[in-house]
């Protein structure tokens, strides 16, 4: 055998040794990355978690308790929604039921929970030039406001908060339009800027209200009644109908929010801050559950 074929053979061999000892003396699984072992998950959510800064606390936790990595995309639920819809995230964290439970029947999203909830305000000018007064419903203060045309700020960007300004006004009969009404089709805390520096009302979620209520100058309208309850629901897009799905880490985090550390987390974030529950915890409990 000549000496270029002898230094092929030991090559061939090296190498082949090398190979045996690297997968021989590795943990099984390691070496070639399945999907199982998808370290990344997608997280679509609301806008008023990542303004509230709750997911600032949450994630980390969860992060450094697993070694996943979480990849949080706030948007409007609609959008949120919709990202789960076509299998672009792996976990959707949402506030608006209706909508949710259509995704549900679809079969789209899987293992939707209660995570938390806390409720909408009516939040306007401290003068209140409409009259609104905290004694009356919210659907007699939006007719009141339509009436008197007075400034209505509305996120018009189909997030949860807009659905259940949009089911408030059904109640009134009214179809808000005008220069009354104005859109800014971006997140509450974009629109609360916006209600504060024109003097208008609108409609917000408490946990994002009392993260920048002290640069806002903006006062509690109406507050308090049932229509106005705002439950948050956890859901795992199904991975059975996306193959992109991190199933296996998307039900990680889901199990991780339902716990009860992440649940003491939510149930006192920043209470002693403002004086009162950002979030409740709600885990284990419905819909049903909080209306009674």
């Amino acid at each position: 055998m000549g000496d270029v074929r002898k230094k092929q053979v030991l090559t061939g061999m090296l190498a082949l040794i090398v190979i045996l000892t690297v997968f021989g003396c590795s943990k099984p699984g390691e070496g070639v990355k399945s999907k199982s072992e998808n370290r990344d998950i997608i997280l679509a959510t609301t806008t008023s978690t990542r303004d509230s800064g709750l997911l600032d606390v949450l994630i980390p936790v969860f992060e450094q308790q697993t070694g996943y990595r979480v990849k949080t995309i706030a948007v409007g639920t609609g959008q949120a929604l919709a990202m789960g819809e076509r299998g672009e995230a792996d976990v959707l964290l949402a506030h608006s039921p209706a909508a949710e439970k259509k995704l549900v029947e679809s079969g789209a999203v899987i293992s939707r929970h209660l995570v938390m909830y806390n409720d909408f305000i009516l939040v306007g000018p401290p003068d209140d030039p409409a009259g609104v007064s905290k004694e009356i419903s919210v659907s007699r203060a939006f007719a009141q406001i339509a009436a008197g045309r007075r400034l209505f700020v509305s996120r018009g960007d189909d997030s949860g908060t807009h659905k259940k300004e949009m089911e408030i006004w059904q109640s009134t009969g009214i179809k808000p339009a005008g220069s009354w009404y104005q859109e800014t089709g971006s997140g509450m805390g974009q629109t609360l800027n916006v209600a504060a520096e024109k003097g208008g009302y609108t409609l917000t979620d408490r946990a994002t209200y009392l993260a920048l209520e002290k640069n806002l100058g903006l006062a509690v309208m109406v507050e308090g009644e049932g229509l106005l309850l705002n439950p948050y629901h956890v859901m795992g897009v199904n991975p059975a109908m996306f193959t992109r799905v991190n199933g296996i880490g998307g039900r990680a985090l889901i199990e991780f929010l339902l716990s009860a550390e992440a649940q003491e987390v939510i149930a006192g974030y920043d209470v002693e801050k403002y004086g009162q529950p950002l979030f409740f915890a709600g885990a284990g409990r419905t819909e049903d559950d909080l209306l009674q």
